[in-house]
């Protein structure tokens, strides 16, 4: 019974932190999108090149720290989370 319920908290990471990876996939699109639309810019108004490059760096600055909260969150999950629910299960055993 005791294994059983160690291979649900195992099971619950690894499942967590999977679809905490899924918000990974968020700033790339969303990065993307905005690389895309910088290019438009600069191409039609080349002479605003440092000005949409700026703003354009920050903002995909902004949206990459979305992926990384994620990523923690995963590592997280997958190294720390495990060994602190088991030793809650076993100490609620006794």
């Amino acid at each position: 019974m005791l294994e059983l319920a160690i291979g649900i908290i195992l099971g619950g990471c690894a499942l967590g932190a999977g679809c905490a990876m899924i918000a990974g996939i968020g700033p790339g699109i969303g990065e993307g999108n905005a690389v895309a639309k910088a290019c438009e810019a600069i191409g039609r108004q080349p002479e605003s090149k440092g000005a949409v490059t700026s703003t354009m760096l920050m903002g995909c600055a902004i949206a990459e720290t979305t992926g990384l909260y994620a990523l923690v969150i995963a590592i997280l999950l997958i190294f720390v989370a495990p060994n602190t629910l088991v030793k809650i299960l076993l100490r609620s055993i006794g």
